[in-house]
């Protein structure tokens, strides 16, 4: 796995590299990029294959699997406080290889949800100081939190189709946020509950993408065709892929020193699951069931 990895992660750098260079800002005094004996997809490779690891902190991945066990594969390693330093800059390519390598296409279906990104705990909102201004106040249905908020939308097979961070008080329903989560999308989307919205409903809808979602009890029932119904039963799919995204890959920790790192920390775990070899998805003979349905 840390072969296909790399590979994968080194290809894209050779083509980012030529690009990522050009646009990058100097005065004309000072060396902008300085030399290391670790290349940026060195540096990538590590930071992804973390989320793989198993491992609770990245301090004790580094310094009792990758300085021990990693050396014949990595000859250049540096020392742990010089690799942190190393990882800011590998921030901006991390996201790109996300966003243009790793998301996938919905095929027609595909299911939404949100999940929280907690920075502290609740009782030390006060004494914030690393996202303070950055980070909101947010509610769900697990009460109060303040953070982040991660919005997904997967397709059948588990895949990452696409992704946006927010404030924590950012509503699902936001009309520009889901404008911009669904940009390349079209079919069908369902939701939960906290998706309900007729204006939402009509703006998606219009341009091709129907919005499907359950109702709540105050509402009035309408009529929706039976696979749309069995396809809605199988949203928790999201569900399980949130909680391998937090459980397995670690996206949510609050031991963060700057927003810097918390960046880094969210784009490697998100692509660390898109090399997951078994995601949450729906079968193959439940897929068939549904498509037989009129």
């Amino acid at each position: 796995m840390l072969l296909t990895l790399f590979c994968t992660i080194d290809d894209f750098c050779k083509a980012f590299s030529r690009f990522w260079n050009r646009w990058l800002l100097t005065n004309g005094l000072a060396k902008r990029i300085k030399s290391s004996s670790l290349c940026l997809s060195e540096i990538m490779t590590i930071m992804v294959h973390f989320h793989m690891s198993r491992y609770r902190t990245f301090k004790d991945y580094y310094l009792k699997h990758v300085w021990p066990h990693l050396r014949p594969e990595f000859p250049g390693l540096v020392s742990y406080n010089r690799f942190v330093e190393l990882m800011h800059g590998a921030v901006v390519p991390l996201l790109v290889f996300l966003r243009r390598c790793r998301l996938k296409k919905s095929h027609g279906i595909a299911f939404i949800d949100s999940t929280t990104l907690k920075v502290c705990h609740n009782r030390r909102i006060h004494n914030h100081k690393t996202f303070r201004g950055i980070a909101q106040r947010g509610k769900t249905s697990m009460g109060w939190f303040y953070g982040f908020k991660l919005h997904l939308i997967v397709n059948r097979q588990g895949d990452l189709v696409s992704v946006m961070l927010t404030a924590g008080n950012v509503d699902d329903r936001n009309l520009s946020l889901m404008q911009k989560l669904t940009q390349d999308i079209l079919g069908k989307l369902f939701g939960d509950r906290g998706y309900i919205s007729a204006k939402l409903f009509k703006a998606l809808f219009q341009r091709g993408l129907q919005l499907i979602t359950k109702i709540k009890k105050n509402m009035r029932n309408k009529l929706m065709p039976l696979m749309d119904r069995l396809v809605l039963e199988k949203h928790a799919v999201v569900e399980s892929i949130i909680d391998q995204l937090k459980n397995l890959c670690q996206i949510e920790h609050t031991r963060h020193r700057s927003p810097i790192n918390f960046l880094g920390n969210l784009f490697s775990g998100l692509i660390a699951y898109t090399f997951s070899p078994k995601k949450p998805s729906l079968s193959v003979n439940s897929y068939r069931l549904l498509k037989a349905c009129p």
